[in-house]
């Protein structure tokens, strides 16, 4: 069995749909209040998921000019500010900050080529080992006590092979996901022999060829935004590179995946619990909802809500 001790996180869009706040911020700096009630920025959160998970080691895949950004939030306080602190609890979460910090590794994506090129510049950082592959603005939130990432590096450490982590999806929203389609392995359950893999499908392509016995007829295998691979999908991920094999002018990491697929066994598993894009503003709006709702403070939340609709509704609709 090989065990699944690192995490590659790729942040180095330009987050151009929350401008104009990403001129003062990347993208994945952006803060959320998560479910422990602390403010954090998005990376955050997403790094502690995965901490929770049983991964040891991060890499920051990022853009030029942002490391400091990173940096200057995992360093954590001075440590005169932190020794001068009155509060425990800002201490406590100091110390937490810098540990977490001091587990992340940095790679510049110098240009922008695509989120395929992009997990390809953490090649040295992941060497001979497998890898967790997370997005930097998507936040998972399980249904149940074990973290997502925790789901899908179960399955890869019990199969020995690369994993995609899904999610039933509507078929209007096929334009959004890269999206699979599989056979379910009996006695492992929700678990899927990958048959084909596609980037974005349409509807009409996706009925034809994404189907997938089980499901409603209006749904189908998205991505989650959690994979666990070997270390070979750099191999073929290179293999695009070397070709110029690009979509939309861009290396691309469906290519690659559809590649390792056809050369030995690929698995998916639908994850217990929601996958939120905060990379967008609706997508944000909803994530610190859901954030929210899954935190001690949903009661008030939801106490709240029916006075701040009628207060906030417009008049046509009172």
């Amino acid at each position: 069995m090989s065990r699944v001790r690192k995490a590659v996180i790729t942040a180095a869009g330009r987050g151009t749909r929350h401008f104009p706040v990403t001129q003062l911020m990347q993208k994945e700096m952006i803060p959320l209040v998560d479910r422990d009630g602390t403010t954090k920025p998005t990376i955050q959160i997403i790094l502690e998921e995965a901490l929770d998970a049983g991964i040891e080691e991060f890499c920051l895949v990022i853009s030029p000019r942002t490391e400091d950004q990173f940096r200057a939030h995992f360093n954590g306080l001075p440590p005169a500010q932190a020794a001068a602190a009155r509060s425990s609890w800002v201490q406590e979460e100091n110390e937490r900050l810098c540990d977490l910090g001091a587990r992340i590794r940095y790679v510049v994506q110098e240009q922008q080529e695509g989120y395929g090129h992009a997990v390809y510049c953490a090649r040295d950082f992941v060497g001979d080992e497998p890898f967790l592959l997370l997005l930097g603005d998507h936040i998972l939130i399980s249904s149940t006590k074990t973290p997502c990432s925790r789901q899908v590096i179960h399955v890869y450490q019990e199969h020995d092979a690369p994993v995609t982590g899904v999610q039933r999806t509507r078929s209007d929203l096929l334009h959004l996901f890269g999206t699979l389609a599989g056979r379910r392995i009996p006695g492992e359950g929700l678990t899927y022999e990958v048959t084909t893999i596609c980037e974005k499908p349409s509807v009409e392509f996706a009925e034809e060829h994404l189907r997938v016995a089980g499901l409603a007829r209006d749904e189908y295998l998205c991505f989650f935004g959690a994979h666990a691979f070997p270390p070979s999908l750099f191999d073929a991920i290179q293999y695009h590179i070397r070709n110029n094999i690009r979509e939309q002018g861009e290396i691309q990491l469906t290519n690659s995946l559809e590649l390792l697929r056809r050369e030995g066994r690929y698995l998916a598993t639908e994850i217990d619990g929601d996958r939120y894009d905060m990379g967008v503003p609706m997508g944000y709006l909803q994530t610190q909802l859901a954030l929210a709702l899954n935190s001690p403070a949903r009661r008030q939340l939801l106490s709240a809500l029916p006075h701040l609709v009628a207060q906030t509704a417009p008049d046509e609709i009172r």
